[in-house]
């Protein structure tokens, strides 16, 4: 019998995982990607032999402990090319003459935190009781009900009882916002340790089961990174038999009535890059058109995003009107510096907190938090370092009048030049010895990725809702979607997640065994 044909739209994580679920359980799967490579907003990139990650600073789920490692270890993302290395300390307060380390150990971090701050004693003692508090919970890996498969994934009491005693806490901490959470701190430095750890627009819950995911564990960052993880998912799919076409753009789905057909693609051709202003869509002079015929489609890029760019007219689902009602978009501004010196004397979470607030994009930083990779294989030529810093906050709309107003690229440099001062300040070492500097904006993600508003979350605000969007549309017969927008916050298991739900929903909807290994 002929397979089933589906159409993926996107290489990111989402479309990776479920085009490797849906090849083993029988289908005939294409996945068209408009970038060069996979991954998504997964991703890295070169420049003048220093790799700077742009996308995973850890991985949820990398702990073998943990039912999520399941997924990974299933779509072939982690693998023997790619142990996972747990940092410790995570993040380090460093200043002229004091240095705050925040662990994973939970121990170790309260005995840092109080000897560093006494006068926070009751402060420390309430975190790290939040913490432990969350240290069994994690997020609940189960199958779509009355999926047909061989190997179920079905929690149990053991898994879950322990998790209990956090509800109640939880339905507290996400009604208050992080700031709030961390005013109970009265050591500045202190406060602008933890003030780092995650994007500050979130409530406190976001923080404390962050917290606890590094200190139950998890939370590892897997050896060459984003590229090396999408790349070993993406050889999996292929070596299944499934295809990836690149440099392609779906235009829109096609339809027959209230049935998917298959899509409208775009060519580009070769030599022509398709990294356009507007987004990746290419030229009439530099593409080809086609209509490639599918039983279903899957859009595994940003749903928000999906729902109005793949029809005619913006998708009016219910859903989807209070999706665009409710999501917020994490966005960054990611500085990246390629200096020729070594810097593994150096943390490897290094905080710096300033004397003088960051001014960049109509936001203001009073301190940053930097990643130094010096001592990661391959990150960077033999004794030098690849230093990197996310900027977190709502950007987007400034950065989009700087591009409307013909300014974009002098504000880059604008911001890269305070923030190469700030480093040479603090590290001595560097200075006359940055060879390469990089900035990507919410835009840069825009446009490399299709990402609305260039986020990889969503930011789960003091009493916002937890959503779940649906797998599949409501009036389109045939259409499912998955990304890391499938869930409230998102992230990378999230998309990894919405992958494996879309596949075994595409399976239980044609009657098929959703099959998971070889």
């Amino acid at each position: 019998m002929k397979k089933q044909s589906v159409v993926v739209i996107g290489a990111g994580i989402a479309g990776l995982s479920a085009a490797v679920y849906l090849q083993r359980s029988g289908f005939d799967v294409t996945i068209y990607e408009q970038h060069t490579i996979p991954g998504g907003l997964s991703t890295s990139w070169s420049r003048k032999g220093y790799l700077f990650e742009g996308g995973m600073h850890w991985l949820t789920g990398s702990s073998e402990k943990l039912v999520l490692n399941r997924v990974w270890k299933e779509i072939g993302a982690l693998k023997e090319n790619n142990p996972v290395r747990y940092r410790e300390p995570l993040y380090t307060l460093i200043d002229e003459k004091t240095e705050i380390r925040l662990y994973r150990n939970i121990d170790k971090m309260r005995k840092e935190f109080i000897e560093a701050a006494p006068e926070d004693r009751k402060a420390i003692e309430a975190l790290c009781r939040d913490i432990k508090t969350f240290l069994p919970v994690h997020f609940v890996l189960r199958d779509i009900p009355w999926i047909k498969t061989k190997s179920p994934v079905i929690p149990t009491l053991k898994e879950l009882l322990p998790m209990a005693p956090a509800a109640i806490p939880a339905l507290y901490l996400k009604n208050v916002s992080y700031d709030d959470y961390l005013s109970r701190f009265k050591n500045k430095k202190l406060r602008a340790l933890l003030h780092s750890v995650i994007g500050t627009r979130f409530n406190a819950l976001s923080l404390v089961y962050t917290l606890a995911s590094f200190a139950s564990g998890d939370c590892g960052y897997p050896e060459g990174g984003s590229l090396r993880l999408a790349q070993n998912i993406a050889d999996t799919f292929t070596s299944l038999g499934g295809k990836i076409v690149y440099r392609t753009k779906v235009l829109g789905i096609v339809t027959e009535g209230r049935r998917i057909s298959g899509v409208k693609i775009a060519r580009t051709k070769a030599g022509v890059s398709p990294h356009t202003a507007d987004g990746f869509a290419p030229s009439a002079e530099s593409s080809e058109t086609e209509i490639i015929k599918s039983d279903f489609v899957l859009a595994a890029f940003d749903t928000r995003r999906a729902v109005d760019s793949l029809f005619a007219k913006p998708l009016e689902e219910r859903w989807a009107k209070q999706m665009r009602k409710i999501v917020t978009t994490e966005q960054d501004m990611f500085i990246a510096l390629g200096i020729k010196a070594d810097l593994s004397n150096r943390p490897a979470g290094p905080v710096l907190l300033l004397d003088e607030p960051l001014e960049a994009a109509g936001l203001h930083f009073t301190e940053i938090r930097l990643n130094n990779y010096a001592g990661y294989a391959n990150h960077a030529p033999e004794g030098c370092t690849a230093l990197t810093c996310l900027l977190l906050g709502g950007s987007y709309d400034w950065w989009k009048a700087r591009k409307a107003d013909g300014t974009y690229r002098q504000c880059k440099k604008e911001i890269i030049d305070k923030f190469i001062k700030i480093i040479e300040s603090r590290f001595p070492e560097t200075k006359d010895a940055i060879e390469v500097t990089d900035m990507a904006t919410p835009l840069t993600y825009e446009r490399y990725t299709a990402s609305f508003e260039g986020s990889w979350m969503s930011v789960w605000k003091p009493g916002d809702p937890m959503f779940i969007l649906p797998a599949k549309s409501k009036t389109i017969r045939g259409l499912y979607f998955a990304s890391q927008r499938s869930m409230m916050p998102g992230g990378l298991i999230i998309a990894g997640w919405a992958g494996r739900r879309a596949a075994q929903t595409i399976c239980k909807d044609t009657h098929t065994e959703f099959v998971v290994h070889d």
